[in-house]
């Protein structure tokens, strides 16, 4: 017998259908309540909603738990490369190694940026932030690809868009890089694999040839499959309500650039190395900062460290930590922010304050310092946190329409004044 919960409204009583998924997740149907009762539920900020029924990724957060697909984050970010994970995601199966192989000749085949996109970047402020020049750039790839604006012209136009998207997105973002630093653009090389035709583009020069670091390439696969879905976040659910209304994906991905720019989401690793910076332009006492963190009646508090969703340790920070500490040791740059990186994750995982409260390291905390050991200026962390969750909203906007899920509209509780009568201008 199917498991029900009841509510009473006055002397009504309703049973309400439960849901229970793969995962032993429950869930308690309120699509028909407003319709029965009259009554709908308030939930600021949807903590205790599910929006959709997803097959993509799943998330424990009291376990510490991640999977892509039903496989787990630790053996994917072991054995698979982006472009692997990708697909998984997309398409909802590992692929073979012809799937795989026809999958990356496809996308190299749509690496190349129109030539008038290079106008844009003359149009931005030479200081304009790179994820204001991201979320323009990708919504107007629908400008200049128009047959993706009709969503119903098939399966086929559809994956073009796909692929196009994934193939121009790490041009795009090398380019903002350039732009950032005054350097000529690099076109892509389809001899390369993903990952090393990005780090070609953003850090190769027109006058000598850059040697790709295969540690580099390592560790940037990993963080692009770390980044690659996270359930309904921010900007995955923007992504789906924005699709929901038949948006195109070049124009509903743009919504979640904008979500994931918020430093309250993406912005996670660039507040990092900014709490970093801060403390070594204190004196770099790390112990002094540790305390502060610990006051209650002090304000600060230390980024990276805990996680919204991970009430345990962040599966994601397990494997990033060995990467972090394969690049510093194989780079070996001698930088203090990073030196105090090391000192303050020391402290904090010896620290009873913080083991009790589960403030473990977060992905964010090795993301960021990774991303500074590698060059990238603070203010590109973001669009990259963007490139490697590119696959996951793609994979979230194609379920939402295969799933044909209606527009997306909450509901709210109005709370503003009632019956007033109008004056006119002449009298107010």
């Amino acid at each position: 017998m199917s498991e029900t919960a009841s509510l009473k409204l006055g002397d009504k009583n309703y049973d309400l259908a439960v849901i229970t998924g793969t995962e032993n997740e429950k869930a308690i149907d309120i699509s028909k309540l407003r319709d029965l009762s009259g009554y709908v539920t308030l939930d600021s900020g949807y903590k205790n909603t599910g929006a959709t029924k997803s097959a993509i990724t799943f998330l424990d957060g009291e376990q510490g738990i991640l999977k892509y697909r039903g496989y787990p984050i630790e053996e994917l970010a072991e054995k698979s490369s982006f472009l692997e994970i990708a697909y998984l995601l997309i398409y909802g199966t590992l692929p073979t190694q012809n799937e795989l192989d026809n999958f990356q000749y496809q996308i190299s085949r749509h690496t190349l940026v129109h030539e008038d996109m290079k106008k844009f970047f003359d149009g931005f402020p030479s200081h304009s932030h790179p994820m204001g020049q991201l979320c323009s750039l990708v919504c107007s790839l629908s400008a200049f690809y128009p047959e993706s604006l009709n969503v119903h012209a098939g399966k086929e136009e559809e994956n073009t868009t796909i692929l196009k998207l994934l193939a121009k997105m790490p041009t795009v973002v090398s380019w903002i890089y350039k732009k950032g630093i005054g350097h000529p653009i690099i076109y892509p090389q389809n001899d390369l694999d993903y990952v090393s035709n990005f780090l070609n583009m953003t850090f190769g020069q027109r006058t000598e040839k850059y040697v790709i670091d295969p540690v580099v390439v390592s560790a940037m696969n990993k963080l692009l499959i770390l980044h690659a879905d996270h359930e309904q976040n921010c900007s995955t659910s923007t992504v789906r309500i924005v699709g929901s209304s038949d948006c195109n994906l070049y124009a509903s991905i743009s919504a979640g650039i904008s979500a994931l720019w918020g430093p309250l989401h993406g912005g996670a690793n660039q507040a990092v190395i900014e709490m970093l910076e801060k403390i070594k332009n204190d004196g770099g006492d790390v112990d002094k900062w540790v305390a502060k963190a610990k006051d209650k009646n002090d304000s600060f508090r230390l980024m990276g460290f805990g996680h919204r969703v991970y009430k345990n340790f962040d599966p994601r920070a397990k494997i990033i930590k060995k990467a972090c500490d394969d690049i510093l040791e194989k780079l070996g740059i001698n930088d203090p922010v990073l030196e105090i990186a090391k000192k303050l994750e020391e402290v904090a995982l010896s620290d009873p304050y913080f083991a009790d409260r589960k403030l473990y390291p977060n992905v964010d905390f090795y993301s960021g310092i990774i991303y500074r050991a590698l060059g990238f200026p603070t203010e590109m962390f973001t669009v990259l946190f963007a490139l490697g969750r590119l696959p996951g909203w793609i994979a979230q906007w194609k379920e939402m329409r295969e799933n044909k899920e209606p527009i997306g509209r909450p509901r709210q509780i109005y709370v503003g004044e009632v019956n007033q009568e109008f004056v006119e201008i002449s009298k107010r």
